[in-house]
């Protein structure tokens, strides 16, 4: 097996190659002066270490226009549901939230918005808002898929180069979490059961010329994946985007999926009926990227009993081996 695809056999006619990303994971034992890393691995990796989230949304789902050297914060109402002693972040996918509260919610909070940030609102949708980041530039922040289900004491904006900016966004969301309470749309989601937005979410902040986009992606023909980060990425590349795995077309593709596994199969059968050269599989074990090349000789096993059917790697040895 290859360890990295720089090891990769370099031929005249490149290896019809499958790439799949997994999701990472933190590793909370290399936090710095009590302060997580920003961004989980899979991010960083996709991203670079600047992780400029709000831009790559922001291109992905809109059609407007914006200078790259632009700063942009990513913004999401969200639910932060309390236990006895914390308060923990709700995801996004949990709390059902439509596009018509989530406007409504936009609009009571936009006077003070675009007061604290000094900007209009860019572009909005079911959950992102997206503001030109004004004074707030400095500030250290969270995705809501690396501080979800949580305490977010860990996870709350800090500052890194100014001090004064995470108290001047705490000061902010409060307010818009008084105006929140006391909401309609609230009235009418606890009346069906659901849960209440009872805050705002900052994260992602950044420039689009910050993005650094991993190596793997100048061999990829298309990107697949559900995650809004991949639509975005693909435009940035140039590169066609879908939302689904089509077997019809692996070769080339780069996927990130909710269950990889349950594609692993298909991966076999192709490998077997010689479809595809390579299967790379990305993962982060401790927080580390580590890149593999899958072959035909890794994928089917051989025994020295020449009369038994060889054995084919199963996803479980796959992403433990």
């Amino acid at each position: 097996m290859t360890q990295n695809s720089a090891q990769a056999q370099n031929t005249q006619d490149q290896p019809r190659r499958f790439t799949l990303m997994l999701t990472g994971e933190d590793v909370l034992d290399e936090q710095d002066d009590n302060q997580a890393r920003q961004g989980l691995p899979h991010e960083r990796y996709l991203l670079g270490d600047q992780v400029p989230l709000a831009p790559i949304l922001l291109l992905g789902q809109s059609t407007i226009n914006f200078d790259p050297n632009l700063e942009i914060a990513c913004l999401q109402p969200v639910h932060l549901h309390a236990t006895r002693d914390h308060l923990i972040l709700m995801g996004q996918n949990q709390i059902d939230l439509t596009e018509t509260e989530s406007t409504q919610l936009l609009n009571v909070a936009l006077p003070l918005l675009q007061e604290d940030f000094e900007h209009q609102v860019l572009f909005h949708n079911q959950h992102y808002w997206f503001i030109p980041v004004g004074p707030f530039n400095k500030l250290a922040s969270y995705s809501v898929d690396q501080a979800q289900g949580r305490n977010i004491d860990w996870w709350m904006p800090h500052d890194t180069h100014e001090q004064g900016i995470a108290k001047r966004w705490r000061k902010l969301q409060n307010e818009i979490q008084m105006l929140w309470h006391i909401d309609s749309v609230n009235e009418e989601r606890q009346a069906r059961g659901l849960p209440s937005i009872n805050s705002i979410w900052i994260s992602g902040i950044g420039r689009l010329r910050d993005v650094k986009v991993p190596l793997v992606f100048g061999q990829a023909s298309k990107i697949v994946g559900q995650h809004p980060l991949l639509s975005g990425l693909a435009k940035f590349c140039g590169i066609q985007f879908s939302n689904s795995v089509s077997t019809a077309s692996l070769d080339g593709a780069f996927a990130w999926l909710d269950k990889p596994e349950a594609l692993w199969p298909q991966l076999v059968n192709q490998f077997l009926n010689k479809q595809l050269d390579e299967v790379m599989i990305i993962d982060f074990p401790e927080g580390r990227t580590r890149e593999r090349v899958f072959t035909l000789h890794d994928i089917q096993k051989k025994s020295w009993m020449f009369w038994r059917k060889p054995e084919v790697l199963t996803w479980k040895d796959a992403i433990q081996s």
